[in-house]
């Protein structure tokens, strides 16, 4: 695909990103519009591999190589809907997935793989901007009606392919406005919120509805859903915070990663906040967690103006290439420094990350208030059944500073008062709703379940492939009831 010989010409080329100190004193988009050369000649370094791994490792099937060869060759439009035909919403894994297409391109063997996430977001962007992307309304009507239990990318995904097949489509979204953790979750640096409004408006002119501030079970009955509605697709997330039990717990200070970045994209968006202000203003950070939504706290702190920032994670720190226990075309668990960790390094003068810092007890100034944790460096080791574990080094241990402190540890399981517990619906070991792969079906009968509620805390890509195939299995159980 693409030019011949192309990846012998033309090196991989990251997108151009605004300026460091300019897009560290807003919550903007840090991307530069990608012009239409700097796409194609990255297009062209696609290898006609044979056998295209990037496909096998995409959740969703993204067909790379077919639409990464219709941009070389300026065919943009088909390219488009070769990208549709498997991702309902390309700009959203184009903009935050961390592409395990790319961590299998055969390139990556002996090279730097296809940019392939920005190649995927340019396409959809050229469509929007010719006017390719419309409202696609099913020639017909089945009469089924169905209900949407949240409005993420799993929940939006699975809406959209329901009403296509000519269901009556009804969103139910507990929050103030559509795109769960894609519109509060994920700073507006990384996906601007329009973006996300602009789906979802093309999910109402397609005949979704969408209904706000509304929690199934509670303002909506389960009984009403019950009478109203021929299937139920549960596709609320995973939002049971996973905690940390360690002493000091309670000061103070110490908040959930999400209530903090939920609290500044609604700040962002006018929306008024009724709650405490987390602010990381002149203060001293400490992020628990080395993940993306750690990652998220680093960015947004950056930008409210924190004093100082400090980020740990318990896990050793990853090589900089691939070992030998982590050979291609797996995806590669190398060190990333993302965006966030640039804006840091920029404001502060170095990585905010340390790795192998096991927490103790959370340090109280007198008055409830947190000021620091007591922390040691920790050891990692494989037991006699090979699972991972983490002893504190003899004489290890230190203070880290802190004034405000983000746990930004994961996700237990979805929150199981309210719905899941009066549906009496049966959940797996982890405490996911269950609903088994073949047909989503939960034990309720015409209650189904996809994305994170299901599966457990995951990524985009995979909740747009949870929705899809949900749709499918609905689809089919109410043209045989």
């Amino acid at each position: 695909m693409g030019k011949s010989g192309g990846f012998l010409e033309t090196k991989r080329e990251e997108k151009k990103l605004r300026d460091l100190g300019e897009r560290t004193q807003d919550f903007r988009d840090i991307n530069i519009h990608m012009k239409d050369e700097y796409v194609k000649s990255q297009a062209a370094r696609c290898m006609d591999c044979g056998i295209p791994f990037c496909h096998m490792a995409c959740p969703v099937d993204n067909i790379c190589p077919e639409w990464q060869d219709l941009v070389y060759t300026n065919e943009w439009e088909r390219a488009l809907e070769v990208l549709h035909s498997t991702n309902n919403f390309p700009e959203f894994t184009g903009s935050v997935c961390p592409a395990p297409c790319e961590g299998s391109c055969t390139l990556g063997i002996n090279d730097d793989p296809v940019t392939i996430k920005n190649i995927e977001l340019a396409i959809v962007e050229k469509g929007f901007e010719n006017g390719w992307i419309k409202p696609k309304k099913a020639d017909f009507a089945t009469g089924k009606k169905t209900a949407v239990i949240g409005s993420g990318p799993a929940g939006l995904s699975a809406a959209q392919n329901l009403v296509r097949m000519g269901h009556e489509v009804t969103v139910f979204e507990k929050d103030e406005c559509g795109g769960g953790l894609l519109r509060f979750g994920i700073p507006d640096f990384k996906l601007e919120k329009w973006i996300v409004e602009r789906r979802i408006k093309q999910l109402e002119d397609e005949g979704v509805v969408f209904r706000y501030n509304v929690e199934a079970g509670k303002d909506i009955s389960i009984e009403e859903l019950n009478s109203k509605f021929d299937a139920v697709v549960l596709a609320c997330g995973s939002k049971n915070p996973r905690d940390l039990g360690i002493k000091g717990r309670d000061l103070k200070g110490i908040y959930y990663a999400m209530d903090f970045l939920t609290q500044q994209n609604r700040k962002n968006q006018g929306i008024n906040i009724e709650k405490e202000i987390i602010n990381a203003a002149g203060k001293k950070v400490l992020v628990i967690g080395g993940g993306d939504t750690g990652a998220d706290c680093v960015g947004t702190s950056v930008r409210q103006g924190a004093e100082k920032i400090t980020q740990i994670e318990i896990m050793d720190k990853p090589p900089v290439s691939r070992d030998e226990t982590n050979p291609w075309p797996q995806y590669p668990l190398v060190l990333k420094i993302s965006t966030s960790h640039k804006d840091a390094e920029y404001k502060y003068g170095n990585d905010p990350r340390e790795w192998n810092i096991l927490t103790k007890e959370f340090i109280d100034d007198g008055n409830g208030n947190v000021i620091g944790l007591k922390a040691a460096k920790a050891e990692s080791f494989t037991d006699e059944n090979g699972r991972l574990g983490f002893r504190e080094i003899e004489g290890s241990e230190f203070i880290i500073e802190a004034d405000i402190v983000f746990l930004a540890i994961g996700f237990t399981h979805p929150v199981h008062e309210g719905l899941i517990k009066n549906l009496g619906l049966q959940l797996d070991q982890r405490g996911n709703v269950q609903a088994f792969d073949t047909d989503f079906k939960t034990n309720i009968d015409k209650y189904f379940a996809a994305g994170d509620v299901r599966r457990g805390q995951s990524l985009v890509v995979w909740a747009i492939k949870e929705g899809r195939e949900a749709a499918k299995a609905v689809d089919k159980y109410l043209l045989e009831i």
